[in-house]
């Protein structure tokens, strides 16, 4: 099973001189400790007034306050990481619905289960009435579609091939089907774009 990696010493070393510097300059401001923390740290201060145990309980004092700020450091770092996540994952999902190709993922049975502004339009469905239609019910020649899947299934990265849309032949227009096999699981991404009627 894979394991997250540990910091690199280069990351730690730095962490530590960013958390002593912000001892040093007295601009940390820490969270209150919760009640064990508070205990031990009540305990701390007494072995710290003691004269023969304070060089080891100061050391240790100031070891926690430096382990405490590099927790505060990281907790900032990771905050600004999921917020630029966040903020990419936006950017894709504009990008995605406003994209000017229909895209779909449809599972083993055609079934949609997601499907880009572009596609809900081109089949004239708002998306949530899409989501759960199976898609070969819109191909005029389902096994076009099937055959596709089944060379999707059956290894190849991509298969493409134009189908027949629509739901009857007097509305039924070309489109160009690419294929592939959804990262995230047994489905398959689809993209569908119009082509020219002769």
């Amino acid at each position: 099973m894979p394991t997250t990696p540990p910091l690199t010493l280069p990351a730690t070393v730095d962490l530590r001189q960013r958390a002593h510097a912000h001892l040093r300059d007295g601009n940390t401001s820490l969270p209150p400790p919760g009640e064990q923390a508070s205990e031990a740290m009540r305990v701390l201060y007494q072995l710290a007034a003691a004269p023969e145990t304070a060089p080891s309980a100061l050391a240790l004092l100031h070891e926690l306050q430096v382990h405490q700020v590099e927790l505060a450091l990281q907790a900032d770092t990771l905050q600004a990481a999921h917020d630029e996540l966040a903020a990419g994952l936006a950017r894709q999902v504009q990008l995605y619905d406003c994209a000017p190709t229909a895209y779909l993922t449809i599972g083993p049975d055609t079934r949609v289960w997601d499907a880009n502004l572009t596609a809900a339009h081109s089949l004239g469905l708002a998306r949530q009435a899409l989501i759960g239609h199976r898609l070969d019910g819109w191909v005029a020649s389902p096994h076009a579609l099937h055959s596709l899947m089944g060379r999707i299934t059956q290894g190849e990265p991509m298969a493409a091939g134009l189908l027949r849309m629509g739901t009857s032949p007097a509305q039924t227009r070309s489109v160009c089907a690419s294929l592939s096999a959804d990262p995230a699981g047994e489905r398959f991404l689809v993209t569908l774009t119009e082509l020219p009627e002769a």
